[in-house]
This record gives structure tokens, C-alpha cells and sequence, in this order.
């Protein structure tokens, strides 16, 4: 955990932090004493001096589980895992059916940072047998270093040239140039020190990166930076409001809560004549919880940040909540089980096209705090977290990454030992881009397009922008389909069954919201032999005709339409136009009327632009019954209807 980063985070260790351990006697009644007063100072996280004076007393022979547990976590969080591995380790040794799985925890994440993966993934092991892995920390993925392998060399990297000796980080970006947090204190002759570390306060710094002309790192002007920790801030696009974390300090005063900690809050301010001011704590803050890290979803509708509160699940957890207008917001929604984990899950930044970039060290990485990455468009927070590999992520603390979707540049911050302060930022290109598993889910109904009746049985296939076949399913009795496709890609959703001409959709790359894509599908009427009825083949509703009458009524217009526009599609098809009656009434009147019909189809389809010698026209009269209503056989008025008919006989 980087030193300056960790002044961002330390309220999010009250819940992991012993504060109510047993203590074990210590014979000699000054190092007690001694040891009482390093206890006051890790209680107020202090950890700086609090590690002198344990370690003076552990260097003296005094030995205690507690003493070992509370060393081991000032190291451990102040970033000094070296001596937190080997404290961790002869606590785990002396206590090892005492020590908690929190400290077994540590012990990996510190044997990880120093490059030992063996020893890492063994005490990973026993965590994960001591909690069967209800601290949601992923711990059973033994290939995930070919996982992050494969992933790693995407990206050239090299130094911020603003950097100093002290600790910069946590850089967004703002107009030409970028705003960052820095204890640097440039411009102030007095220097306020936080005992928790012996480092100097925080302040926001911006630079124009773009300017060959500027040189320096500036302060940022007006009320934003005050003689407490400010930092990780985020400015709207039109840079006249900003969002930063700042601790629990205003108007002049600070405020604790009842542990007597300043917690972290979010701030918002307004540019007004080129200074920072207005300054306004979000309506969401607490005095017993902190919340911080604030970024702005690409539609600015959404702020995203990092919280302790009580629905966290664990040390630290990634929130969101809808920006509403006016000063207000709407309920603070944990990003859930897939993106958090019992770890810290921390400085969150999203990209244009819905991607999510956070620091995890309850995740799989490479030591310390890593940077992943996941698709969150459309509020899915579901979808597969992947590291984003070495050069940026490395044995230690990688965090604060941000990256510009169309110039695939960015920054991120490290306290790698290569560095020229204790944290330092880093640009970046990113030479390929990230692989991520993007799964969208795609549901519709396959209907035939005459009709609109479902086609059961019907086939769904999702096809690449290879033409090869991914996936394919059937439709259900109701006609329903669901199909699983890779949105990082291209795909055509292809419907076809037969006797129907396929169709299909194509599908562009996308964020993975669940997609709706019903078919119509038409009748394949050129596989259609010679002697087949298209009537049949469009499933056309009968033709009815006036009693007595030829002329071609309104509703039978409509069907004759759907015919004339098949002939239209088809330059080929020709069609002869067969009509019939029922039995009632005189054989030779029967055919004559189904005659009359036939000829007034024909010479209806004409008028409408078909050449005559694609149609052919035939009155049958009653001399092909579909069904036993002959002459003198009693029938019911629907059994009449149904040889009152007209065919479209496809011929050569």
C-alpha cells in the first residue's frame, strides 16, 4: 500500500484492525508501559511511531501474540511488506492455531508482493480452508499468473516527468493537462505532518502535460486544498465542477466520529474566475463512515465512489448512486459480490465505452493492490473482472489508473521501488486492447411474417463476421428463442426453418445490454414446385366474393395484394388463378360464377401491374370438393365455406 495512498484508505481498516484483542502479560512493567503507548498509537493509526516503539519491544525479547499482530499491520499497511511478511511469519508460526485468517490473508498478500508466489499460494490455501472462502476472496483459480501472462505487454509505460522525491498519485484528467495529489507543498513555508506516517498533507496539483511551455506543477486555486488531506478528485467535461475527497473538514473546523478518527468525504466545487470554491459536502457523507474516490460515469449521470459503510462487504467497497440535480442523489447501490470482495476494492475510473478500471487486492493479482478491469454498461455488474496485466501491474501497489478511450493514453500510480518518490504517476499507451469477456444475452420470437403465427422448431444460430457458426438453438412451443453471444464482437443472428427464406440481424459490437430481435420470415417461394398453391405457401386468408357476384371485394383485395407483391419480388413466378363453389345451386351456373371470379382476379393483378402472361385464370365450379358437401348432403355452413375457394397455382 503506498504511504500517501494509505491516508485514503485508513478508514477503511477499522474493521480489520484488532481493537479488541486479549492481551498477553508482559513481565516487565515499562515496556508495558512502553507498549501501552504504542497501543494509543495504533489506535489513531499512527503507525509510523507506532512501529518504532513495538519494534523496540519485540527487539528487547517481549513477545506476544497481540504484539505481533499489531507490528505485523502497521507494516503491512503502511506498505512495508518485507517486515510485515517476516512478522506475519512468526506470528503464523508461534500462534498458528490462535492466528485469525485475516493474518494468513496478509501473510499471501505480502509473500505475493515480494515476488514469492509459492509461498503465497500455500498460505492462500489455508485462508481459503479456514473461511471455505465465505470472505469472497479469490483464492482457487491456480492458472490465474498464465491469466494475467497473457494478458501482460499491451502497454508501453514511462514515468509522469512532473514527478517528485515526495508522493504523487491519483491523477484525473482535466481540460489540456491533469489535476493529481501531491505532499509535495510546493509554495507553503509551513508544512503540516500527519503522525500517522511522519509525511506531510495532501493537496490537489494540476499541469497542463500538453504544454511544452509549463514546466511546473501548480496548486490548484481557490478554498479546494486546506491544511488536511485532500485528493482523487474528478471534473465534469464542461471543467466547471469538480467532485474530491477531502477529510472531514470545513468551514474552518474538523470533525470526528466517536473513535475520535477524521473520516474521508466527498466534496463538490465550482469554477468561479478561474478559482475553486463553493465548496459543498455531498448530501450522502457520514461522521462514522468515510467515502471517497469519486469518478463520473461518461453520461455524468452517475457518481461512482469507495465507502466503509455498513453495507460494505468488505474492508472497502465500490458504490454507486444517480446524480438527481439540485443537490440531491438517489440510494447508494453496492456494485455487488462480482466486482467487491472481503478485501479493498478501491479507486474506481470509467472509460467512455463502459469499462471499469479499480484496484483489488482481495482479487487475483501480482501483489498488493493490482488494477482490473470489467465491462458495467447498463448497470450489469456482473460481467468477467480481468487483470490488466504487467508492465502496469507489478510486485506492488498499482492503483489510480485512467486512460482516454480514443488516444489510448493514460495514467496510473505505483509505488514501485524504481521510482523517484514514494508514489509516483505513470503514463501509458495501450499498444492492444484489452480482451474482455463480453457476454449479452439475445431473446426474440420467430413468427412467420403472413400469418404472425409462431414458428416452432424454427432455427436461431449466431453467426461471426467469419461466416462460422458460434451457437444455435431451436425455438420453444412458443416460438421463443435465447442465445448467449461475445459483444466484444460483430455477430449476424441468423433464423431460418424450412419452406422459409432465412433472415437474419447483425449485431455491432456493444457494452452487452440484453438485446430483443424478433423474425418475420416469408415463405420460400421460389423453392415452391410447379403445381404448388402460393395461397398456401403465404397462408392468405380466403377470398371471398359477394353472393352471386365477381367483382373483388375490399377484404379479398387484401389478400390478392399479398400475392401481387410475391410476383413483384419474383419476376419469374408465374401463377394461374384457380377458382371454386360450394355445391349449393346449379352445376353449370357453379361454373360459370367460378369462372367470372377467376377472370376478374386475373384482371384485377393486371390492373395492378402484372403482365398478363404470367397469369392464367380457370373456374372449377363445385367439381373439386375438399370435403364430402356434394349435392345433396346436408352441410354446415362452415363445411360450405371451406371449398368456396381460390387457388394460386405456381406454373411453368
Amino acid at each position: 500500500m503506498p504511504k500517501r495512498l494509505l491516508v485514503l484508505l485508513i478508514v477503511f481498516l477499522g474493521c480489520t484492525i484488532d481493537n479488541a484483542i486479549g492481551q498477553e502479560e508482559i513481565e516487565d512493567k515499562q515496556q508495558a508501559k512502553v507498549k501501552a503507548k504504542a497501543d494509543e498509537r495504533y489506535e489513531q493509526y499512527s503507525f509510523s511511531p507506532a512501529i518504532d516503539i513495538y519494534k523496540k519491544v519485540l527487539d528487547k525479547g517481549f513477545v506476544s501474540m497481540d504484539l505481533l499482530k499489531r507490528l505485523g499491520n502497521s507494516y503491512y499497511f503502511n506498505a512495508e511488506y518485507i517486515e510485515a511478511a517476516n512478522i506475519y511469519k512468526n506470528l503464523i508460526e508461534t500462534y498458528p492455531k490462535k492466528t485469525e485468517p485475516d493474518y494468513y490473508f496478509r501473510y499471501a498478500q505480502s509473500l505475493k508482493t515480494l515476488g514469492d508466489y509459492d509461498k503465497s499460494s500455500e498460505m492462500m490455501s489455508k485462508f481459503k480452508s479456514m473461511t471455505s472462502n465465505e470472505e469472497g476472496i479469490q483464492t482457487s483459480d491456480e492458472d490465474y499468473l498464465a491469466k494475467i501472462e497473457e494478458n501482460s505487454g499491451r502497454y508501453d509505460i514511462k514515468p509522469f516527468k512532473y514527478n517528485s522525491k515526495y508522493s504523487d498519485f491519483a491523477a484525473s484528467f482535466y481540460k489540456k493537462g491533469l489535476i493529481f495529489s501531491s505532499d509535495r507543498d510546493t509554495g507553503n513555508l509551513a508544512r503540516y505532518r500527519h503522525t500517522w506516517n511522519s509525511k506531510d498533507f495532501l493537496d490537489l496539483y494540476k499541469v497542463d502535460v500538453d504544454s511544452a511551455s509549463m514546466n511546473t506543477v501548480i496548486k490548484l486555486e481557490g478554498d479546494i486544498n486546506t491544511r488536511l488531506h485532500e485528493s482523487t478528485s474528478v471534473v465534469s467535461k464542461d471543467g466547471t465542477k469538480m467532485f474530491f475527497t477531502r477529510n472531514n473538514f470545513l468551514d474552518g473546523k474538523k470533525y470526528k466520529d466517536q473513535n475520535g478518527v477524521i473520516r474521508l468525504k466527498i466534496y463538490s466545487a465550482e469554477l468561479i474566475d478561474g478559482e475553486w470554491t463553493n465548496i459543498l459536502e455531498l448530501p450522502f457523507n457520514s461522521d462514522s463512515y468515510s467515502i471517497a474516490h469519486p469518478i463520473l460515469s461518461p453520461d455524468e449521470k452517475r457518481l461512482y465512489f469507495v465507502s466503509d459503510m455498513p453495507e460494505t462487504r468488505g474492508e472497502s467497497d465500490i458504490f454507486m448512486t444517480e446524480i438527481i440535480g439540485d443537490g440531491t442523489y438517489g440510494p447508494m447501490i453496492n456494485l455487488g459480490n462480482n466486482i467487491n470482495t472481503q478485501a479493498r476494492e478501491t479507486f474506481p475510473f470509467i472509460t467512455k465505452d463502459g469499462i471499469l478500471y479499480f484496484s483489488s487486492d482481495g482479487h487475483q493479482g501480482l501483489g498488493g493492490l493490482d488494477i482490473f478491469a470489467t465491462k458495467i454498461a447498463f448497470g450489469n455488474y456482473d460481467e468477467p473482472i480481468v487483470n490488466v496485466g504487467k508492465p502496469v501491474n507489478g510486485k506492488y501497489d498499482d492503483f489510480a489508473f485512467i486512460m482516454d478511450s480514443e488516444s489510448k493514453t493514460g495514467y496510473f500510480s505505483s509505488n514501485r521501488i524504481d521510482g523517484l518518490g514514494e508514489d509516483d504517476i505513470y503514463g501509458f499507451l495501450e499498444k492492444e486492447p484489452l480482451v474482455l469477456d463480453c457476454l449479452q444475452d439475445v431473446t426474440g420470437t420467430v413468427r412467420d411474417r403472413i400469418s404472425n403465427e409462431v414458428l416452432v422448431g424454427a432455427t436461431v444460430k449466431v453467426i461471426d463476421e467469419e461466416n462460422n457458426e458460434v451457437s444455435s438453438t431451436i425455438t420453444d412451443s412458443k416460438g421463443n428463442y435465447v442465445l448467449g453471444l461475445d459483444c466484444a464482437k460483430g455477430n449476424f443472428v441468423r433464423a431460418s426453418r424450412d419452406g422459409y427464406v432465412p433472415a437474419e440481424e447483425y449485431l455491432n459490437k456493444s457494452y452487452g445490454k440484453p438485446r430483443i430481435v424478433d423474425f418475420y420470415l416469408e415463405r420460400d417461394i421460389v423453392t415452391g414446385g410447379f403445381g404448388d398453391d402460393l395461397a398456401k405457401l403465404l397462408q392468405l386468408s380466403t377470398i371471398y366474393f359477394d353472393l352471386n357476384k365477381y367483382n373483388i371485394r375490399p377484404d379479398a383485395e387484401i389478400e390478392i395484394q399479398k400475392v401481387i407483391v410475391a410476383m413483384e419480388k419474383y419476376p419469374s413466378l408465374k401463377i394461374k388463378v384457380n377458382s371454386h363453389t360450394d355445391s349449393r345451386g346449379n352445376d353449370a351456373y357453379n361454373l360459370w360464377l367460378s369462372q367470372k371470379r377467376a377472370e376478374s382476379t386475373v384482371a384485377y393483378m393486371i390492373s395492378k401491374g402484372i403482365a398478363k402472361e404470367r397469369l392464367q385464370g380457370e373456374g372449377y365450379g363445385e367439381t373439386r370438393l375438399v370435403n364430402d358437401c356434394a349435392n345433396g348432403i346436408p352441410c354446415s355452413r362452415d363445411k360450405h365455406q371451406l371449398n368456396r375457394r381460390s387457388e394460386f397455382i405456381i406454373f411453368e
